[in-house]
C-alpha cells in the first residue's frame, strides 16, 4: 500500500466535473482505493461519493491505494486532486450570455 497526501487546488473545489474526471481515471483500477478528508472517506470510483465530501479549494486528502501499479496510481490521483479545471474567472463587466430562449426570440 502506498499513502501520499493532496492539496484541492482548483478554486471551485471538486465539485462535479473534476469529480467525473478523477472517477474515470480510476474506474477500472482493480486495486483498493481510499480517499480520505475531514469531512469522510471514500472510494474515489463514485462520482457522487467524492461530491459527498464536500472538497473545497485548500482541503487536504489523504489517499491511498493498494494494488497493481499502486504508486503511479497515487500519483495520478494527487495530480488529479491538485490540478485547475475551471477557466479562468469571467471579466464581471463582460456582458452575461443571453438564455437560449431569447437567442431564438432574437432572431
Amino acid at each position: 500500500m502506498i499513502e501520499m497526501r493532496a492539496t484541492v487546488r482548483n478554486a471551485n473545489g471538486i465539485h462535479c466535473r473534476p469529480s467525473a474526471v478523477i472517477a474515470r481515471e480510476v474506474m477500472n483500477y482493480t486495486g483498493d482505493i481510499k480517499v480520505t478528508a475531514d469531512s469522510g472517506t471514500c472510494d474515489p470510483r463514485s462520482i457522487m461519493a467524492l461530491i459527498s465530501l464536500g472538497l473545497q479549494e485548500g482541503a487536504r486528502v489523504q489517499i491511498q491505494v493498494s494494488g497493481p501499479d499502486e504508486a503511479a496510481v497515487c500519483r495520478k490521483l494527487a495530480s488529479l486532486f491538485e490540478k485547475h479545471y475551471d477557466f479562468p474567472p469571467r471579466d464581471p463587466n463582460a456582458p452575461l450570455p443571453l438564455p437560449l430562449a431569447s437567442r431564438d426570440s432574437a432572431s
